[in-house]
């Protein structure tokens, strides 16, 4: 994946491009405005899971949250508008709203008042410590200078782990039937 290059005339007719710090001008662009919006969902729906009860809405929240994720990327590829900012934040705000879904579920189990979200501990432990393993490889492996983007396989899990946080938010609703599948 390219980032966004700043071309600079150092003498007349001789052009060099430098990569955009992550801190620029271009850095807020409409891309990673959606990102930071992503982080402020997660964060409001952190607050709707530990209130409980607004199940369907937070599964509304989380489906709009996980939705920005796809579109900032398309236009940030689309439209020329990567930045170093965004391929640090895209995967971070991710990791945030993904690991934090999983904590958050997993605290709201509570076998006595009957809540049961199907997060265990060993799913949050497997979710949590994949995403710390993935994030230091890419960090060494981008050190070295080596390309280490989102794969097919890393949007796959991606899409799988939307999917677990998306049943589990919406089986603890007692508007919709239950399958009593409980892990």
């Amino acid at each position: 994946m390219a980032m966004t290059q700043n071309t600079t005339v150092d003498e007349p007719g001789i052009t060099s491009h430098t990569p955009y710090g992550p801190l620029d001008a271009n850095a807020l662009n409409l891309p990673n405005c959606i990102t930071v919006s992503r982080l402020v969902l997660s964060f409001v729906l952190f607050a709707m899971i530990s209130y409980g009860g607004l199940w369907i809405s937070s599964a509304v929240v989380f489906a709009i949250a996980a939705a920005t994720d796809a579109v900032d990327g398309y236009l940030a590829r689309r439209y020329g508008m990567v930045t170093t900012l965004g391929r640090i934040l895209d995967p971070f705000v991710d990791k945030i709203i993904v690991c934090g879904a999983f904590i958050f579920l997993l605290a709201a189990n509570n076998p006595a008042a009957g809540v049961l979200s199907g997060i265990g501990p060993w799913m949050t432990l497997v979710v949590i410590g994949r995403e710390m393993f993935i994030t230091g490889l890419r960090s060494i492996l981008e050190q070295q200078g080596k390309d280490f983007s989102a794969s097919m396989s890393g949007k796959i899990k991606m899409v799988v782990q939307c999917f677990a946080v998306e049943a589990s938010l919406l089986s603890l609703s007692p508007a919709l039937p239950s399958s009593g599948v409980h892990v």
